[in-house]
């Protein structure tokens, strides 16, 4: 492998292969719902070519052999020689993850681990013309309008035969005759081409000296023309657009230049007739090419710097609270302007900064065709999968994080939630079932949706189940309301699928969702119907580096509540509590809330006797379940930086993080979820 090779060419291959191997996968589920989309074709075809191009760059021969043979593949396909099959796709989808596998490899300075000769063989098979229809000649083929991709390997060689093989050419014999099929299949074209034999090459295509550059004693040559020596005559040998589309002509055809548009127009070519360019066309070209290239609008940013850069102005957010709560204190009326100036000019920094960070959430969307499809493929179901607010922004870090979770919910959809085609024709349903994954911004959070049409859940079966596995006693069970039996799922080890199967039924999975949505800050809630489907909603922040919050006091230690969290405030008598299951709870409104002195759990010697009559209570809310905070004192809202824990805090109960507050002391962020769980 050339590692070796100037690591900005390594980079920028990184990137641009990244990007077209992203995209493959959505474009190939896409193709197998349309075999026909000829422009999606051309696009997989042009997908594998471009990879295979900069792997070979970098002599990566594992991964241009690969690449090659799923390029000759799409050839074939493209050329309606052969028909799109699931069999195909089989082989094709696994050849990307080989692909896939080699790119993360490039990515690790590793290795290459080559694809199993078993699958270059069967892509070879699928690369061979299916029956007499696809016989077609090669003039025809090149003349097709549906043929816009790149020249091939094999046309290459017939330009270069065309320079070795004895002047065949240079007699006006087309390139390709001769021995250029021989040499094809042969290996031939090892040698590189010099740039005065494609220079000899163009003078054959478009007469003597138009591509020659200026003569080496400053005069033009004696057989061009005064338009050409005008193009020609400042010692300007590149070619333009115009003359290598004619150059592409003779070998595919009209329209079959790699810059082809849909309609097989080439832009920037010749009249359709085939004529060579006009010589005032040539001769305008000239200035275009000796203006100075267009500036980079566009720098490509570390990560990491961006994430210094994120630390530096949280930071800064921290000074302004602290400045906003002694400007309060402060009379002087300069100093509260100047602290609002600041205020203003740190809320757009923020804003500006969080930008950068952002990134579509398509990138965690792509990979879903894939999944759905292949799952539905071993799993015997029909099911189409449609996803809306692909563009919807959000920090990158949670773009990472929401990836496995967002993968369990779709298969747990799939396998779960749609029947098989007979049992849906049954119920009068269409055969095929509908996933749908949904995204948009609510204010400073995103909402994720994922819907299906499928057998829904029945209440009375989870209630069964809660009391089968101890999750419940039976009495407990029966209180249960619809939406707390739907939230049953998420307990560790529950499972109403009868058979364990490589896809789930042993209650692993669900639980692990719920926490990762937890520490992301976000909540996660079910609505079901029974026969008609079910609708799982996330919601989280936009991002996870900065996040407003509800500061309490607890004694004289100052907390943060996570603000996603915080429903509603009230004051509260104390002495008008009531037990319920030993517990002690509040009704508000008709509601029965549990309630909890957390800072019996968080305040050291914290005494009962010491508690007032009247405190505030803070409503939180998990998903649907909702409990009452007993809290000192309110301090008020506050965006607030969240810090790590030390080495020796880390990992304790209900705590996220710890923040540094608008006075100059240190805050305990809560974890509500793991504080419950851990200490109720």
């Amino acid at each position: 492998m050339a590692f070796d090779a100037d690591d900005e060419i390594l980079q920028d291959f990184l990137v641009e292969a990244g990007e077209i191997l992203e995209k493959l996968s959505e474009q190939l589920v896409d193709l197998e719902r349309h075999p026909d989309d000829s422009d999606l074709l051309n696009a997989i075809f042009r997908g594998f070519h471009t990879v295979k191009g900069g792997a070979g760059f970098l002599q990566l021969d594992a991964l241009v052999n690969c690449c090659h043979s799923a390029e000759n593949v799409f050839d074939i396909l493209r050329n309606h020689k052969r028909k799109v099959d699931s069999d195909l796709m089989d082989v094709v989808l696994e050849t990307l993850d080989h692909v896939n596998a080699m790119f993360e490899q490039v990515r690790n300075h590793e290795e290459l681990t080559p694809a199993p000769d078993a699958l270059i063989a069967a892509l070879d098979a699928f690369a061979q013309p299916e029956g007499d229809a696809g016989q077609q000649p090669a003039d025809l083929r090149q003349d097709s309008p549906d043929d816009c991709g790149d020249i091939t390997d094999d046309e290459f060689e017939q330009l270069l035969d065309a320079l070795h093989d004895g002047g065949d050419a240079a007699q006006g014999q087309p390139a390709g005759s001769g021995e250029s099929a021989k040499a094809s299949a042969g290996g031939a074209g090892d040698d590189d081409i010099t740039d005065d034999e494609f220079e000899a090459l163009l003078d054959q295509l478009h007469g003597k000296g138009q591509f020659a550059g200026a003569p080496a004693a400053g005069e033009p040559a004696a057989d061009a023309s005064p338009d050409e020596q005008a193009s020609s005559g400042k010692g300007d040998d590149l070619i333009t657009d115009d003359e290598f589309e004619k150059l592409l002509d003779e070998l595919h055809g009209k329209g079959g230049g790699p810059t082809a548009t849909d309609s097989g127009k080439v832009p920037g070519s010749g009249p359709s007739s085939g004529a060579a360019p006009k010589a005032p066309a040539a001769k305008a070209a000239a200035p275009a090419r000796e203006t100075a290239p267009a500036a980079e609008t566009t720098v490509r940013v570390d990560t990491k710097r961006l994430d210094d850069i994120m630390n530096m102005v949280g930071e800064l957010v921290l000074v302004r609270n602290r400045l906003q709560r002694l400007g309060a204190a402060s009379e002087d009326e300069h100093m509260h302007k100047a602290v609002s100036n600041l205020d203003v000019v740190t809320t757009d920094l923020q804003a500006a900064v969080m930008q950068t960070r952002m990134q579509p959430i398509k990138k965690v969307f792509g990979r879903f065709p894939r999944v759905v499809r292949d799952l539905a493929r071993s799993l015997k179901k029909e099911v189409n999968l449609v996803m809306h607010g692909e563009e919807t922004d959000l920090d990158k870090n949670l773009v990472e994080a929401l990836s496995d979770p967002l993968v369990h919910l779709v298969r747990n959809s799939v396998d779960h939630g749609i029947e098989a085609p007979d049992v849906r024709e049954k119920a009068g349903k269409p055969r095929q079932g509908t996933v749908t994954l949904s995204a948009e911004q609510e204010g400073d959070h995103i909402l994720l949706s994922i819907d299906d049409d499928g057998a829904g859940m029945d209440p009375e079966v989870l209630r069964r189940k809660a009391v089968e596995k101890g999750i419940y006693e039976q009495d407990v069970a029966d209180r249960l309301t619809e939406s707390e039996c739907f939230n049953l799922i998420f307990s560790a080890g529950f499972s109403t699928k009868e058979q364990i199967s490589d896809v789930s039924g042993r209650g692993v999975g669900m639980d692990v969702v719920k926490t990762k949505i937890g520490q992301l800050n976000g909540q996660i809630n079910i609505v079901s119907e029974l026969g008609k489907g079910s609708r799982i909603i996330i919601k989280v922040p936009l991002t996870l580096a900065i996040m407003p919050t509800l500061m309490i006091m607890l004694g004289d230690q100052s907390f943060a509540l996570p603000l996603v969290n915080v429903v509603e405030i009230f004051h509260l008598d104390l002495t008008k509590t009531n037990i319920v299951d030993g517990r002690e709870c509040i009704v508000v409104r008709d509601k029965v809330f549990p309630l909890f002195h957390i800072k019996r759990w968080l305040v050291k010697n914290a005494a009962r006797e010491d508690e007032p009559d009247n405190a505030h209570v803070v409503i939180v809310a998990m998903g649907t379940k909702q409990v009452g905070f007993v809290v000192d004192q309110l301090v008020g809202q506050e965006e607030v930086v969240i810090k790590p824990l030390g080495r020796a805090l880390q990992g304790t109960p209900g705590m996220a993080g710890a923040t540094i507050t608008g006075d100059g002391r240190i805050a305990l962020i809560i974890d509500v979820p793991s504080l419950l769980q851990h200490y109720s």
